[in-house]
Order: structure tokens, then sequence, then C-alpha cells
């Protein structure tokens, strides 16, 4: 399974979405930008956009809710362990309340994964924010051995990105 994602005008986004109605695209805004998100087992629908494999999901993907992205750049040497980290996760996350889905994305271009998940709502995510589940997944101890492995394993630094995705308009 493939993602594919463009930014662009809300209403560009939105007529596009329209469109390709029978395909799995999800429309994402922040006060900032629009994002196109395309889940597929095919070629994309774009004709700009980046694009990445999906290597581990968990839930299912629906058109309302809230989106968290975390874009971590791996160096490719930390590319196995970094995989096979998130491959052997506990999943807990899959239980917290108000969970909706988890795609872990490989980028086919550049260096910098996605660590997607899906909320009911925004306060959904910040409750797991504040869980056991979300302390232990982030045990700095049990994630990461030494402070040379985080140089090994990433190339720079993280950040998050946050999109709501509205109810349709009726």
């Amino acid at each position: 399974m493939f993602v594919f994602m463009t930014n662009g005008t809300y209403d560009y986004l939105a007529s596009l979405q329209k469109k390709h109605a029978e395909q799995q695209m999800y429309l994402m805004l922040n006060p900032k930008t629009a994002l196109l998100f395309h889940e597929t087992e095919g070629p994309s629908i774009f004709k700009s956009g980046r694009k990445y494999e999906v290597i581990e999901a968990a839930g299912t993907m629906e058109q309302t809710g809230f989106a968290v992205m975390n874009h971590i750049p791996v160096t490719e040497e930390g590319r196995p362990v970094f995989e096979y980290r998130f491959k052997t996760r506990a999943k807990l996350i899959e239980k917290e309340p108000g969970f909706k889905a988890f795609r872990l994305l490989r980028p086919a271009a550049g260096d910098t994964y996605i660590v997607f998940t899906l909320w009911k709502n925004e306060s959904a995510f910040l409750q797991w924010k504040e869980s056991a589940s979300f302390a232990q997944a982030h045990d700095k101890k049990e994630s990461l051995d030494s402070p040379s492995a985080v140089q090994k394993i990433f190339s720079g630094p993280s950040y998050v990105s946050q999109y709501t995705l509205p109810a349709e308009e009726e």
C-alpha cells in the first residue's frame, strides 16, 4: 500500500477529491495549508506530490477526525533499526479511546519518515499524550540505547504537523 500527499488550496483539493470519489482520499487542513492524503495500492492521481510506502498500519482511515504527523528524518544506516522498533512496538496506541488509525510511512525520496495517527478529535489525541501508554512508547531508555545511537539513526530534528479532517458540508 502507498500514500501520496499533496498540498494546495482547500477548494482545489476538495474538487480533486470529489472528481476522484472512488479513491481513498482524505482532505485535511490546518491554519497554514490544506493537504490531500491518497491511500492506494495503485498509482497516484496527483500530478505532483510526495510518495510513501505504508510499512506498518493499524485502524481504519475515516473522513473526519484529527490527524497528527510526526516527521522523522532517519539516516540510511538507521532505517532498519527505526523500522524494526515500530514493527515490534507494544501496539498500545490502538487501545486508546478516540484512536482511529496509524500508519508508518517510508519516504520514496528523501529521508523523512512520517508517523501518522488519526484520532476522533484533538481532545482524544491530547488525552493519549498524557497516558501511560504514551509514556511507555516514548521511554527514551527503552527506545534508544545511547546518544551515539541517536546520531546513527536520526539525520536531523523531527517536527510535528497537525490537521483537521472536517466533516463534509451538506
